[in-house]
């Protein structure tokens, strides 16, 4: 009796030894960093230092976009004050009395009669 369970705890050690080797090869197939789960992790690591970077560079220039749109809309507030306050003068003008004039037609002259100033174009000389 004792010869069997001397040879069933030999087996079980044999058994456990072997477990104990198959899982420590798979664990550093799983750590390791260039095929494995720990390669995977560093290669998310670096993702997230990049991340963090774009992110803070994201939110400093959305915080200047958001100023700068911040004073024009300010400034376009003011504008829009101040053409409302032009539109509101203008009602106040009275309407013109007189009708307004289209504009008249050049002067002709009868043969013989010059306008007293004359604008000559080019090297163009008028003879008498």
């Amino acid at each position: 009796m004792d010869l069997i369970a001397d040879i069933l705890l030999a087996a079980g050690a044999i058994g456990a030894g072997l477990y104990c080797f198959v899982l420590g090869r798979r664990l550093n197939r799983f750590n390791d960093l260039e095929k494995g789960v720990g390669g995977a992790v560093a290669v998310l690591s670096a993702q997230v230092d990049d991340l963090t970077k774009t992110l803070s560079a994201a939110q400093s220039t959305a915080s200047v976009s958001a100023q700068t749109l911040t004073e024009l809309t300010e400034r376009a507030e003011s504008m829009s004050q101040r053409l409302e306050l032009q539109m509101a003068s203008l009602h106040d003008i009275p309407a013109s009395p007189q009708p307004i004039r289209k504009p008249e037609a050049a002067p002709t002259f009868q043969a013989g009669e010059e306008p007293m100033f004359m604008r000559h174009r080019g090297t163009e000389v008028r003879q008498q």
